[in-house]
């Protein structure tokens, strides 16, 4: 893919500041913007992916409700009461 041209105004003060902390990294000033634009895509990729699955979960646990799969809350508390138990006795509590 051919590159492009991003162009956008800045402080100077802000574009001499980042100049100098990309030259102490050893980088160029456009090197690290990449590197920050990249970074903030693949973020906001990662959260719209995530976003997505947990949605996915919600759903599938609404629709599960819906059709009467459900596990009694005391059942729920029992269970974990007894892996809070055996954990303790593992660690001598």
């Amino acid at each position: 893919m051919p590159d492009a041209t991003f162009t956008f105004r800045v402080e100077e003060d802000l574009k001499v500041a980042f100049g100098e902390a990309a030259k102490a990294q050893d980088q160029t000033s456009a090197q690290l913007l990449r590197s920050f634009m990249r970074d903030y895509v693949k973020r906001q990729r990662d959260q719209a992916d995530y976003d997505s699955w947990f949605r996915r979960q919600v759903q599938a646990g609404l629709d599960s409700a819906k059709s009467g799969d459900l596990i009694a809350g005391e059942e729920v508390e029992a269970k974990f009461a007894r892996r809070r138990a055996e954990t303790h006795r593992k660690l001598g509590r």
